[in-house]
């Protein structure tokens, strides 16, 4: 799998990380929020999405 783009908001920063060759995270951070993107193509092409606000 392959990031093509993350391109965060104002006052936000986008870090990746990859734990095999199937699956890929984004996570988005800001100062009160967290949005955490996972992706994976095994078994099937899949994402979901965790926010977290503090």
């Amino acid at each position: 799998m392959c990031l093509i783009s993350a391109v965060p908001s104002r006052g936000f920063k986008a870090t990746t990380s990859q734990t095999d060759d199937d699956t890929l995270t984004v996570t988005f951070s800001g100062s009160d929020h967290r949005s955490v993107v996972t992706a994976t193509i095994d078994p099937v092409a899949k994402a979901g999405v965790r926010e977290t606000s503090f």
